[in-house]
Protein backbone atom coordinates (compact mmCIF):
# COMPACT_ATOMS: atom_id res chain seq x y z
CA UNK A 1 0.00 0.00 0.00
CA UNK A 2 1.28 3.44 -0.92
CA UNK A 3 1.37 5.79 2.06
CA UNK A 4 -0.12 9.25 1.64
CA UNK A 5 1.46 11.70 4.05
CA UNK A 6 -0.99 14.54 3.44
CA UNK A 7 -4.58 13.71 4.25
CA UNK A 8 -7.51 15.90 3.10
CA UNK A 9 -7.89 19.24 4.87
CA UNK A 10 -11.08 21.19 5.50
CA UNK A 11 -10.53 24.83 6.40
CA UNK A 12 -14.14 25.82 6.98
CA UNK A 13 -15.04 29.51 7.24
CA UNK A 14 -12.15 32.03 7.13
CA UNK A 15 -10.88 32.88 10.64
CA UNK A 16 -13.58 30.75 12.32
CA UNK A 17 -12.72 27.48 10.62
CA UNK A 18 -15.03 24.56 11.41
CA UNK A 19 -15.66 25.58 15.03
CA UNK A 20 -19.23 26.88 14.74
CA UNK A 21 -20.50 24.02 12.59
CA UNK A 22 -19.02 21.44 14.91
CA UNK A 23 -20.33 23.20 18.02
CA UNK A 24 -23.86 23.42 16.60
CA UNK A 25 -24.24 19.74 15.70
CA UNK A 26 -21.09 17.59 15.95
CA UNK A 27 -22.82 14.44 14.70
CA UNK A 28 -24.03 16.11 11.50
CA UNK A 29 -20.66 17.84 11.09
CA UNK A 30 -18.60 14.65 11.24
CA UNK A 31 -21.05 12.93 8.86
CA UNK A 32 -20.79 15.75 6.30
CA UNK A 33 -17.00 15.74 6.53
CA UNK A 34 -16.96 11.94 6.09
CA UNK A 35 -19.12 12.19 2.96
CA UNK A 36 -16.85 14.93 1.61
CA UNK A 37 -13.39 13.65 2.55
CA UNK A 38 -13.64 9.99 3.52
CA UNK A 39 -12.48 8.30 6.73
CA UNK A 40 -9.44 10.53 7.44
CA UNK A 41 -9.12 14.31 7.20
CA UNK A 42 -8.17 17.33 9.28
CA UNK A 43 -10.35 20.21 10.51
CA UNK A 44 -9.77 23.62 12.05
CA UNK A 45 -11.51 23.65 15.45
CA UNK A 46 -10.90 26.22 18.21
CA UNK A 47 -7.99 27.60 16.18
CA UNK A 48 -6.17 24.27 16.03
CA UNK A 49 -5.67 21.90 13.13
CA UNK A 50 -6.89 18.49 14.33
CA UNK A 51 -6.98 15.12 12.62
CA UNK A 52 -10.24 13.14 12.38
CA UNK A 53 -10.64 9.39 11.88
CA UNK A 54 -14.26 8.68 11.04
CA UNK A 55 -16.88 6.14 10.00
CA UNK A 56 -17.10 2.40 10.46
CA UNK A 57 -13.45 2.28 9.43
CA UNK A 58 -12.51 4.31 12.51
CA UNK A 59 -14.83 2.33 14.79
CA UNK A 60 -13.30 -0.98 13.75
CA UNK A 61 -9.75 0.41 13.92
CA UNK A 62 -10.31 1.70 17.47
CA UNK A 63 -11.11 -1.81 18.69
CA UNK A 64 -8.49 -3.61 16.57
CA UNK A 65 -5.21 -4.85 18.11
CA UNK A 66 -3.30 -2.12 16.27
CA UNK A 67 -5.76 0.58 17.31
CA UNK A 68 -5.56 -0.53 20.93
CA UNK A 69 -1.78 -0.20 20.76
CA UNK A 70 -1.34 3.09 18.92
CA UNK A 71 -4.26 5.24 20.17
CA UNK A 72 -3.74 6.77 23.60
CA UNK A 73 -6.31 8.39 25.91
CA UNK A 74 -3.81 9.52 28.53
CA UNK A 75 -3.06 13.08 27.40
CA UNK A 76 -6.77 13.92 27.08
CA UNK A 77 -7.25 13.71 30.84
CA UNK A 78 -4.00 15.21 32.15
CA UNK A 79 -5.49 18.66 32.82
CA UNK A 80 -8.41 17.14 34.75
CA UNK A 81 -6.03 15.02 36.84
CA UNK A 82 -3.99 18.11 37.66
CA UNK A 83 -7.10 20.13 38.59
CA UNK A 84 -8.28 17.55 41.12
CA UNK A 85 -4.78 16.96 42.53
CA UNK A 86 -4.70 13.24 41.76
CA UNK A 87 -2.00 10.98 40.35
CA UNK A 88 -4.26 9.22 37.90
CA UNK A 89 -7.80 8.21 36.92
CA UNK A 90 -8.87 5.19 34.91
CA UNK A 91 -9.29 7.16 31.66
CA UNK A 92 -5.82 8.64 32.16
CA UNK A 93 -4.12 5.27 31.80
CA UNK A 94 -3.45 3.06 28.78
CA UNK A 95 -2.34 -0.52 28.24
CA UNK A 96 -1.80 -2.85 31.19
CA UNK A 97 -2.24 -0.10 33.78
CA UNK A 98 -5.68 0.69 32.38
CA UNK A 99 -6.63 -3.00 32.35
CA UNK A 100 -5.55 -3.38 35.99
CA UNK A 101 -7.75 -0.47 37.02
CA UNK A 102 -10.71 -1.93 35.11
CA UNK A 103 -10.29 -5.18 37.04
CA UNK A 104 -10.52 -3.33 40.35
CA UNK A 105 -13.54 -1.25 39.34
CA UNK A 106 -15.27 -3.75 37.07
CA UNK A 107 -17.37 -5.65 39.61
CA UNK A 108 -18.70 -2.49 41.26
CA UNK A 109 -19.66 -0.97 37.91
CA UNK A 110 -21.24 -4.14 36.49
CA UNK A 111 -24.94 -4.90 36.09
CA UNK A 112 -24.58 -7.27 39.05
CA UNK A 113 -24.63 -4.20 41.29
CA UNK A 114 -28.36 -4.08 40.55
CA UNK A 115 -29.02 -7.57 41.93
CA UNK A 116 -31.28 -7.33 44.93
CA UNK A 117 -31.59 -3.55 44.54
CA UNK A 118 -34.46 -3.15 42.09
CA UNK A 119 -36.92 -2.21 44.83
CA UNK A 120 -34.50 0.45 46.09
CA UNK A 121 -34.17 1.90 42.56
CA UNK A 122 -37.95 2.05 42.08
CA UNK A 123 -38.55 3.62 45.49
CA UNK A 124 -36.04 6.39 44.75
CA UNK A 125 -37.68 6.97 41.36
CA UNK A 126 -41.15 7.12 42.94
CA UNK A 127 -40.01 9.78 45.41
CA UNK A 128 -38.70 11.91 42.55
CA UNK A 129 -41.84 11.48 40.48
CA UNK A 130 -44.10 12.30 43.43
CA UNK A 131 -42.12 15.48 44.14
CA UNK A 132 -41.35 16.74 40.63
CA UNK A 133 -43.72 15.01 38.16
CA UNK A 134 -47.13 15.97 39.51
CA UNK A 135 -50.21 16.07 37.24
CA UNK A 136 -50.61 19.46 35.60
CA UNK A 137 -46.91 20.32 35.87
CA UNK A 138 -44.30 20.73 33.14
CA UNK A 139 -41.04 19.28 34.51
CA UNK A 140 -37.74 19.62 32.68
CA UNK A 141 -36.47 16.06 32.06
CA UNK A 142 -32.74 16.87 31.88
CA UNK A 143 -32.11 18.40 35.34
CA UNK A 144 -34.70 16.07 36.89
CA UNK A 145 -32.94 13.02 35.49
CA UNK A 146 -29.56 14.34 36.65
CA UNK A 147 -30.79 14.38 40.24
CA UNK A 148 -32.57 11.02 39.99
CA UNK A 149 -29.62 9.21 38.37
CA UNK A 150 -27.10 10.69 40.80
CA UNK A 151 -29.15 9.63 43.81
CA UNK A 152 -29.74 6.11 42.45
CA UNK A 153 -26.09 5.53 41.57
CA UNK A 154 -24.99 6.94 44.90
CA UNK A 155 -27.20 4.52 46.82
CA UNK A 156 -26.30 1.63 44.52
CA UNK A 157 -22.53 2.04 44.21
CA UNK A 158 -21.63 4.02 47.32
CA UNK A 159 -24.29 3.00 49.83
CA UNK A 160 -25.66 6.51 50.22
CA UNK A 161 -26.55 9.70 48.42
CA UNK A 162 -26.31 12.93 50.42
CA UNK A 163 -28.82 15.09 48.58
CA UNK A 164 -27.37 18.35 49.91
CA UNK A 165 -24.22 17.83 47.81
CA UNK A 166 -25.80 16.79 44.50
CA UNK A 167 -25.99 20.34 43.09
CA UNK A 168 -22.32 20.92 44.01
CA UNK A 169 -21.27 17.73 42.24
CA UNK A 170 -23.35 18.72 39.24
CA UNK A 171 -21.79 22.21 38.97
CA UNK A 172 -18.22 20.97 39.53
CA UNK A 173 -18.53 18.07 37.08
CA UNK A 174 -20.08 20.06 34.23
CA UNK A 175 -17.48 22.84 34.55
CA UNK A 176 -14.55 20.42 34.60
CA UNK A 177 -15.85 18.51 31.58
CA UNK A 178 -16.56 21.68 29.60
CA UNK A 179 -13.20 23.30 30.32
CA UNK A 180 -10.64 20.52 30.72
CA UNK A 181 -11.94 17.55 28.71
CA UNK A 182 -14.10 18.70 25.79
CA UNK A 183 -12.43 22.16 25.95
CA UNK A 184 -15.62 23.95 24.93
CA UNK A 185 -15.16 26.67 27.56
CA UNK A 186 -12.09 28.84 28.37
CA UNK A 187 -10.11 28.13 31.54
CA UNK A 188 -11.25 31.28 33.33
CA UNK A 189 -14.58 29.49 33.94
CA UNK A 190 -12.74 27.52 36.62
CA UNK A 191 -12.00 30.75 38.48
CA UNK A 192 -15.68 31.50 39.04
CA UNK A 193 -16.80 31.59 42.70
CA UNK A 194 -19.64 29.20 41.91
CA UNK A 195 -17.32 26.51 40.57
CA UNK A 196 -14.75 26.98 43.33
CA UNK A 197 -17.42 26.66 46.03
CA UNK A 198 -18.92 23.57 44.37
CA UNK A 199 -15.48 21.96 44.09
CA UNK A 200 -14.72 22.62 47.78
CA UNK A 201 -18.02 21.15 48.92
CA UNK A 202 -17.61 18.10 46.65
CA UNK A 203 -14.17 17.41 48.10
CA UNK A 204 -15.57 17.91 51.59
CA UNK A 205 -18.09 15.17 50.83
CA UNK A 206 -15.27 12.93 49.55
CA UNK A 207 -13.26 13.48 52.74
CA UNK A 208 -16.29 12.60 54.85
CA UNK A 209 -16.84 9.40 52.87
CA UNK A 210 -13.16 8.43 53.09
CA UNK A 211 -13.30 8.86 56.89
CA UNK A 212 -16.34 6.58 56.94
CA UNK A 213 -14.57 3.95 54.83
CA UNK A 214 -11.54 4.12 57.11
CA UNK A 215 -13.77 3.44 60.13
CA UNK A 216 -15.48 0.55 58.35
CA UNK A 217 -12.12 -0.89 57.30
CA UNK A 218 -10.79 -0.79 60.87
CA UNK A 219 -13.91 -2.61 62.02
CA UNK A 220 -13.59 -5.19 59.23
CA UNK A 221 -16.90 -4.04 57.74
CA UNK A 222 -16.04 -2.61 54.32
CA UNK A 223 -19.12 -2.76 52.06
CA UNK A 224 -19.31 -5.10 49.09
CA UNK A 225 -19.74 -2.32 46.55
CA UNK A 226 -17.64 -0.05 44.33
CA UNK A 227 -16.35 2.09 47.18
CA UNK A 228 -15.44 -0.98 49.20
CA UNK A 229 -13.45 -2.31 46.24
CA UNK A 230 -11.62 1.02 45.85
CA UNK A 231 -10.70 1.23 49.54
CA UNK A 232 -9.54 -2.40 49.63
CA UNK A 233 -7.24 -1.64 46.69
CA UNK A 234 -5.93 1.43 48.55
CA UNK A 235 -5.26 -0.56 51.71
CA UNK A 236 -3.47 -3.23 49.68
CA UNK A 237 -1.05 -0.58 48.34
CA UNK A 238 -2.40 -0.35 44.80
CA UNK A 239 -0.36 2.12 42.70
CA UNK A 240 -3.63 3.31 41.13
CA UNK A 241 -5.38 4.32 44.34
CA UNK A 242 -3.03 6.34 46.50
CA UNK A 243 -4.16 8.83 49.16
CA UNK A 244 -4.68 11.74 46.75
CA UNK A 245 -6.44 9.51 44.21
CA UNK A 246 -9.19 8.57 46.64
CA UNK A 247 -11.36 11.74 46.51
CA UNK A 248 -12.10 11.58 42.78
CA UNK A 249 -12.41 7.77 42.87
CA UNK A 250 -14.87 8.04 45.78
CA UNK A 251 -17.00 10.62 43.93
CA UNK A 252 -17.20 8.55 40.73
CA UNK A 253 -20.57 6.93 41.65
CA UNK A 254 -22.14 10.37 41.84
CA UNK A 255 -20.47 11.61 38.67
CA UNK A 256 -20.79 8.52 36.46
CA UNK A 257 -24.17 9.09 34.84
CA UNK A 258 -24.68 12.75 35.70
CA UNK A 259 -24.41 14.14 32.16
CA UNK A 260 -24.41 11.04 29.98
CA UNK A 261 -27.40 9.01 31.16
CA UNK A 262 -29.52 12.10 31.82
CA UNK A 263 -29.05 13.24 28.21
CA UNK A 264 -30.04 9.86 26.81
CA UNK A 265 -33.02 9.46 29.12
CA UNK A 266 -34.34 12.94 28.30
CA UNK A 267 -33.99 12.25 24.58
CA UNK A 268 -35.71 8.87 24.95
CA UNK A 269 -38.64 10.50 26.75
CA UNK A 270 -38.94 12.92 23.84
CA UNK A 271 -38.74 10.14 21.25
CA UNK A 272 -41.36 8.02 22.99
CA UNK A 273 -43.80 10.93 23.47
CA UNK A 274 -43.24 12.12 19.89
CA UNK A 275 -44.66 8.82 18.62
CA UNK A 276 -48.01 8.01 20.32
CA UNK A 277 -48.06 4.44 19.01
CA UNK A 278 -44.64 3.78 20.57
CA UNK A 279 -45.75 5.42 23.83
CA UNK A 280 -48.81 3.16 24.06
CA UNK A 281 -46.64 0.08 23.56
CA UNK A 282 -44.08 1.30 26.11
CA UNK A 283 -46.86 1.83 28.64
CA UNK A 284 -48.22 -1.67 28.02
CA UNK A 285 -44.77 -3.24 28.42
CA UNK A 286 -44.12 -1.26 31.61
CA UNK A 287 -47.53 -2.16 33.05
CA UNK A 288 -46.84 -5.85 32.40
CA UNK A 289 -43.55 -5.61 34.30
CA UNK A 290 -45.21 -4.11 37.36
CA UNK A 291 -47.91 -6.74 37.56
CA UNK A 292 -45.22 -8.39 39.69
CA UNK A 293 -44.42 -6.78 43.09
CA UNK A 294 -41.32 -4.62 42.83
CA UNK A 295 -39.44 -6.65 45.45
CA UNK A 296 -39.77 -9.73 43.20
CA UNK A 297 -38.42 -8.10 40.02
CA UNK A 298 -35.16 -9.64 38.75
CA UNK A 299 -32.69 -9.09 35.94
CA UNK A 300 -34.52 -11.53 33.66
CA UNK A 301 -37.67 -9.38 33.98
CA UNK A 302 -35.73 -6.31 32.86
CA UNK A 303 -34.35 -8.25 29.86
CA UNK A 304 -37.95 -8.90 28.77
CA UNK A 305 -38.50 -5.16 28.27
CA UNK A 306 -37.67 -5.55 24.59
CA UNK A 307 -39.28 -2.34 23.35
CA UNK A 308 -38.07 -0.20 26.26
CA UNK A 309 -34.53 -1.53 25.86
CA UNK A 310 -34.91 -0.80 22.15
CA UNK A 311 -35.90 2.79 23.00
CA UNK A 312 -32.74 3.17 25.10
CA UNK A 313 -30.52 1.84 22.32
CA UNK A 314 -32.25 3.96 19.69
CA UNK A 315 -31.87 7.11 21.82
CA UNK A 316 -28.18 6.27 22.24
CA UNK A 317 -27.88 6.00 18.44
CA UNK A 318 -29.94 8.97 17.34
CA UNK A 319 -28.85 11.41 20.07
CA UNK A 320 -25.34 10.10 20.54
CA UNK A 321 -23.44 11.33 23.60
CA UNK A 322 -19.99 10.03 22.67
CA UNK A 323 -19.93 11.59 19.19
CA UNK A 324 -16.16 11.29 19.00
CA UNK A 325 -13.38 10.09 21.27
CA UNK A 326 -10.29 12.23 21.79
CA UNK A 327 -7.05 10.32 21.26
CA UNK A 328 -3.34 10.89 20.67
CA UNK A 329 -1.06 8.76 18.49
CA UNK A 330 1.24 6.84 20.85
CA UNK A 331 3.43 5.90 17.87
CA UNK A 332 3.49 6.25 14.09
CA UNK A 333 0.80 4.24 12.33
CA UNK A 334 -1.08 3.92 9.06
CA UNK A 335 -4.83 4.39 8.67
CA UNK A 336 -6.64 3.92 5.35
CA UNK A 337 -3.41 4.45 3.41
CA UNK A 338 -2.41 7.60 5.30
CA UNK A 339 0.61 8.01 7.54
CA UNK A 340 -0.16 9.36 11.03
CA UNK A 341 2.73 10.59 13.16
CA UNK A 342 3.38 9.99 16.86
CA UNK A 343 1.94 12.75 19.04
CA UNK A 344 -0.83 13.67 16.60
CA UNK A 345 -4.05 14.65 18.40
CA UNK A 346 -7.28 13.44 16.84
CA UNK A 347 -11.00 12.91 17.07
CA UNK A 348 -12.15 9.34 16.44
CA UNK A 349 -15.69 9.94 15.17
CA UNK A 350 -17.26 6.54 15.85
CA UNK A 351 -20.79 7.96 15.75
CA UNK A 352 -20.78 8.66 12.00
CA UNK A 353 -22.35 5.29 11.05
CA UNK A 354 -25.26 6.05 13.42
CA UNK A 355 -26.58 8.55 10.87
CA UNK A 356 -25.82 6.66 7.65
CA UNK A 357 -28.55 5.10 5.50
CA UNK A 358 -26.03 2.40 4.56
CA UNK A 359 -26.57 1.00 8.06
CA UNK A 360 -29.97 2.33 9.14
CA UNK A 361 -33.06 2.86 7.02
CA UNK A 362 -34.36 6.43 7.52
CA UNK A 363 -31.66 7.13 10.16
CA UNK A 364 -33.17 10.49 11.23
CA UNK A 365 -36.30 8.74 12.58
CA UNK A 366 -36.70 7.39 16.14
CA UNK A 367 -37.45 3.72 15.52
CA UNK A 368 -36.68 1.44 18.49
CA UNK A 369 -37.78 -1.69 16.59
CA UNK A 370 -34.67 -1.48 14.44
CA UNK A 371 -32.74 -2.36 17.62
CA UNK A 372 -34.86 -5.45 18.31
CA UNK A 373 -35.03 -8.92 16.86
CA UNK A 374 -35.17 -9.80 14.03
CA UNK A 375 -33.68 -6.53 12.71
CA UNK A 376 -30.84 -5.85 15.21
CA UNK A 377 -29.36 -3.30 12.81
CA UNK A 378 -26.90 -2.17 15.50
CA UNK A 379 -25.06 -5.49 15.22
CA UNK A 380 -23.65 -4.67 11.77
CA UNK A 381 -19.87 -4.30 11.85
CA UNK A 382 -18.85 -0.82 12.89
CA UNK A 383 -22.45 0.44 12.90
CA UNK A 384 -22.98 1.19 16.60
CA UNK A 385 -20.67 2.64 19.23
CA UNK A 386 -22.62 4.84 21.69
CA UNK A 387 -20.23 4.03 24.54
CA UNK A 388 -17.06 4.26 22.47
CA UNK A 389 -14.96 1.31 21.34
CA UNK A 390 -11.68 -0.30 22.23
CA UNK A 391 -9.96 -0.64 25.61
CA UNK A 392 -11.55 2.57 26.92
CA UNK A 393 -15.14 1.57 26.15
CA UNK A 394 -17.39 2.80 28.96
CA UNK A 395 -16.95 0.53 31.98
CA UNK A 396 -20.50 1.14 33.18
CA UNK A 397 -22.42 0.66 29.93
CA UNK A 398 -24.24 -2.46 31.18
CA UNK A 399 -25.50 -0.85 34.37
CA UNK A 400 -26.28 2.40 32.51
CA UNK A 401 -28.50 0.68 29.94
CA UNK A 402 -30.30 -1.31 32.65
CA UNK A 403 -30.78 1.77 34.84
CA UNK A 404 -32.23 3.79 31.95
CA UNK A 405 -34.63 0.98 31.04
CA UNK A 406 -35.82 0.76 34.66
CA UNK A 407 -36.42 4.52 34.88
CA UNK A 408 -38.36 4.61 31.60
CA UNK A 409 -40.47 1.64 32.65
CA UNK A 410 -41.31 3.16 36.03
CA UNK A 411 -41.94 6.65 34.65
CA UNK A 412 -44.33 5.57 31.89
CA UNK A 413 -46.07 3.13 34.25
CA UNK A 414 -46.65 5.89 36.78
CA UNK A 415 -47.35 8.93 34.60
CA UNK A 416 -49.14 9.88 31.40
CA UNK A 417 -46.66 12.14 29.61
CA UNK A 418 -47.05 14.23 26.46
CA UNK A 419 -45.13 16.89 24.57
CA UNK A 420 -46.28 20.46 25.14
CA UNK A 421 -46.95 20.63 21.40
CA UNK A 422 -47.23 17.52 19.15
CA UNK A 423 -45.13 19.15 16.42
CA UNK A 424 -42.31 20.15 18.81
CA UNK A 425 -38.82 19.32 17.51
CA UNK A 426 -36.23 18.61 20.18
CA UNK A 427 -33.71 21.40 20.73
CA UNK A 428 -30.24 20.17 21.65
CA UNK A 429 -27.01 21.49 23.17
CA UNK A 430 -23.45 20.22 22.86
CA UNK A 431 -21.68 21.23 26.08
CA UNK A 432 -20.24 19.25 27.74
CA UNK A 433 -21.87 16.41 25.80
CA UNK A 434 -24.66 16.45 23.19
CA UNK A 435 -28.22 16.11 24.40
CA UNK A 436 -31.52 17.94 24.94
CA UNK A 437 -31.36 21.47 26.31
CA UNK A 438 -32.26 22.13 29.94
CA UNK A 439 -35.24 24.10 28.67
CA UNK A 440 -36.95 21.03 27.18
CA UNK A 441 -40.19 20.43 29.09
CA UNK A 442 -42.69 17.60 29.18
CA UNK A 443 -46.35 17.74 30.22
CA UNK A 444 -47.63 15.47 33.00
CA UNK A 445 -51.31 14.88 32.26
CA UNK A 446 -52.20 12.27 34.85
CA UNK A 447 -51.10 9.63 37.34
CA UNK A 448 -51.58 6.28 35.64
CA UNK A 449 -50.84 3.88 38.51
Amino acid sequence: MTLIHRYPTDSGIPLIGNTLEMAKDPGAFFLRMYRKHGPIYSVNVFGRRTLVLAGAEATLFLSSPEGRRVLSSKSVWKDLIKEIGANTIINGEDGERHLEMRKILGQGFSKKALDGNYELMFNIADRHFDAEWKPGTQPRPLPNMQYLITEQLGELLAGGSPKEYIEDIRIATLNILNVLVTKQRPKFFLLSPGYQAAKRRSLKLADRMIDNLRTQSEAGELPDNLLGDIYRAFKAGSPYFKENDLPIAILVPYIAGLDTESNTLSAAIYGICKHPEIKAQVQAEADALFEKPIHEIEERDVRKLELINGCVKEALRLWTIAVAQLRTAAEDFTFEGHDVKKGQEMYVATSVPHYMHEFYEDPETFNPRRMMKPQNQQLQKGAYAPFGRGPHVCLGQGIAEAQMALIIARLFHKRDLNLLHPDYKLKTKTAPTPGPTEGFKIRVDAIRN
